[in-house]
């Protein structure tokens, strides 16, 4: 017998806007934005405020793409814990091909043009930051 509970609801599979900022963690993004920005004030020396918009701007695309990686790798336990199973993934709004690419995409981007923008060590270890947290504490310190 075919399976039909996939047209049950007419958003499934077609994630909205708001599914992918759910994947961005804005909660956990706003904190990275604090930690940089009162990073960025305390800081000796001077920033051009433009160079210390865009450098913020990025720093949280970046901790975005991280919570993006997260959300992919956890949607097997997202799916059978109560307080994650409506995220977009195991909700099915969103493939975990899509969020994998998203959060892959969001990481290049994010390091890429940080580096550009401001310095080739800052876009480094931005890409630093996003394979600790996707890899080291997300596949490993997590589930263990």
């Amino acid at each position: 017998m075919a399976d039909i509970s996939a047209y049950d609801d007419p958003r499934q599979g077609e994630g909205q806007f708001g599914d992918y900022v759910a994947l961005l963690k804005p909660r956990v993004m706003s904190l990275v934005v604090f930690t940089a920005l009162v990073g960025l004030i305390v800081a000796p020396g001077s920033v051009h405020p433009f160079v210390g918009f865009v450098s913020i701007l990025f720093i949280a695309l970046g901790g975005g793409a991280s919570g993006a990686l997260n959300m992919w790798y956890d949607a097997d336990i997202d799916r059978v814990m109560g307080r994650t199973k409506g995220r977009p993934i195991p909700a099915g709004r969103i493939s975990e091909g899509e969020a994998l690419g998203f959060g892959l995409a969001l990481s290049g981007i994010s390091c890429v043009m940080l580096a550009l923008a401001s310095n080739v060590f800052a876009g480094l270890f931005l890409a630093f930051t996003i394979f600790f947290y996707a890899v080291v504490y997300t596949m490993w310190l997590k589930r263990s």
